[in-house]
């Protein structure tokens, strides 16, 4: 993970992950990542000094051959790493080549010499950001805002086990210049933040960190690497203000090996009108298949009438989970049904160009896969003919997927919160070298072929629907209640919305700056409007390399 980049940023992927992130695909399987290599044994250096515009060698010819081999044997496998000694130029001309081929807008990559950034694995990070589109979207934001890196041991742990290192809180960046405020979003069960004297909750605000003040400092460095290490067993110093109270303390945070909780605050309210569901959803990693079965059961059992789907922090993840996500508020009706279909570049029309498949939809899963538990069991399910959605810029890719697949077969989505982080696109991550590329590879259209919302989804209730437009209604994060709190703002809206036909709250003072506060984009201290700040976790929608299911 590139972490100098996204330090006390924001930067919301969704999603994310294993073979593939993004806008679509589907399946099981334990492998997460797609190597392109033959043996260490057999590797050569293939570097390609004269460089030639617009023509290219097959991606297999570099594959592997590496500037800084790695060398001893990779946790993940059991096995060798595959790594060869070549050079900075054949990583370079090994992205180039695949970028060319895979890459959803290739025709918009400027083809730059690979020599031009050989120098260091650094450079070769460089040139990776230069292999994409730099176009914009219909409002102006960049059109393709979700090309990154990851160290591919961090990513291996993350993706698989939900394995991050912190201390296991979200952070908001609610104002970016002085007077600046920085409050906690949630944490994770267990973790640093949630266990001894820390004992952080939601809405609690951080006014100094490591002696530097946080409201009014100039010493961003400082900031940067308290609120993130770049290593575990790192401590740090905060002075904070919990929410309700006037007074401070201070507390220390030691960085560790944070297990990240997908599903949180699974819940029954019960109202004047039925019993409705609610469960905060955060990451589409693989543990998230038992605690989504786990917490449909409940809600199932529970009898509950409606269902309110807390998405606004997930910025996506497995899209398989998504699928059977859906699945398990639609019912049997979903059954058969295309959950999403993958759309590559026009090189390859009818074929899936990493795993070799033919292009088939992805259904709506209605058995497990054997991401968490044992695979080819019936999911439980809620049969509803509509879901409400709580939303925010954060809300990305397989979240968006969830929302859009449900559209498909007419499930009704009503929308609460803020507009989405708007990415209908996806990518298989691709090792090499030690780090793993993500890349838009295609686009995920739902049942009725509609896949346009590179701007987002957006509650209709506002005089300038900056996305495509839903049912609900536009409303602001709320960190002075917990979440599945019946009157947190968001929760408290779709409550009302449902038991009023659908009235909406007097709409935010800061409307602009929740439409600015786009997902997927890197903000430090003191450049970024409203948003969250974390590191990026998920990328997007992830599409398995299997798809037989």
């Amino acid at each position: 993970m590139r972490i100098e980049t996204y330090r006390l940023g924001l930067l919301l992927f969704t999603s994310f992950i294993v073979n593939a992130c993004g806008g679509g695909g589907g399946g099981s399987g334990s492998s997460q990542n797609v190597s392109q290599s033959s043996s260490a044994q057999s590797n050569t250096s293939s570097s390609q000094t004269d460089f030639e515009k617009g023509i290219f060698s097959p991606a297999s010819t570099y594959a592997d051959m590496c500037g800084a081999p790695r060398t001893g044997i990779d946790s993940s496998t059991g096995s060798a790493f595959p790594d060869g000694q070549g050079t900075f130029v054949d990583e370079n001309n090994w992205i180039r080549a695949w970028s060319n081929d895979l890459y959803l807008w290739y025709s918009e990559i400027e083809d730059v010499d690979p020599e031009s950034y050989s120098g260091s694995t650094s450079a070769v990070l460089e040139y990776f950001d230069l292999m994409k589109s730099f176009e914009t979207t219909a409002s102006g934001a960049s059109k393709d805002r979700f090309h990154f890196t990851y160290d591919t041991e961090e990513w291996n742990a993350y993706s698989q086990s939900g394995v991050t290192a912190g201390y296991g809180a979200e952070w908001v960046l609610l104002s970016s210049s002085p007077p600046r405020k920085i409050v906690v979003a949630y944490t994770e069960p267990n973790s640093p933040a949630t266990t001894g004297d820390a004992n952080l909750a939601r809405g609690a605000e951080i006014l100094t960190a490591d002696g530097v003040d946080v409201i009014n400092g100039s010493d961003t460095a400082t900031l940067n690497a308290a609120f993130f290490p770049a290593n575990t067993g790192e401590t740090h110093t905060f002075e904070v203000k919990d929410l309700g109270s006037e007074e401070t303390r201070t507390i220390s945070l030691t960085s560790a090996s944070v297990t990240i909780d997908p599903v949180q605050n699974v819940k029954v309210l019960e109202t004047d009108s039925g019993k409705v569901g609610y469960l905060t959803f955060n990451n589409h990693i693989a543990t998230a298949e038992s605690e989504l079965i786990s917490a449909i059961t409940t809600l199932s059992e529970s009898n509950v009438t409606d269902l309110v789907l807390d998405l606004r922090y997930n910025s996506g993840g497995y899209l398989a989970i998504a699928s059977q996500l859906a699945y398990m508020i639609a019912g049997p009706s979903a059954s058969g049904q295309t959950f999403e279909l993958l759309q590559f570049n026009d090189k390859h029309p009818s074929t899936n160009p990493v795993t070799g498949n033919a292009l088939t939809p992805t259904p709506f899963y209605s058995n497990s896969i054997g991401l968490s538990v044992s695979e080819g069991s019936a999911l439980p399910y809620l049969n509803l003919s509509r879901v409400f959605v709580l939303t925010s810029a954060d809300t990305c890719s397989a979240s968006e997927a969830i929302m859009n697949g449900l559209r498909g077969i007419d499930v009704e989505v009503i929308q609460i919160g803020g507009t989405t982080c708007g990415k209908p696109y996806g990518f298989y991550g691709l090792d090499n070298c030690g780090t793993t590329y993500f890349s838009i590879q295609f686009k995920g259209v739902n049942a009725k072929g509609y896949g346009d919302y590179s701007d987002g989804f957006s509650p209709v209730n506002t005089a300038t629907v900056e996305g495509e437009p839903l049912p609900g209604c536009v409303v602001s994060d709320d960190y002075e209640h917990a979440l599945g709190d019946a009157n947190e703002a968001m929760l408290s809206a779709a409550l009302n919305y449902r038991s009023t036909s659908g009235s909406c709250p007097a709409l935010p003072v800061a409307l602009s700056e929740m439409r600015n506060a786009r997902s997927n984009t890197t903000a430090t201290i003191g450049e970024a409007p409203l948003s969250r700040m974390q590191r990026p976790h998920v990328p997007g929608r992830v599409a398995l390399k299997r798809q037989n299911h």
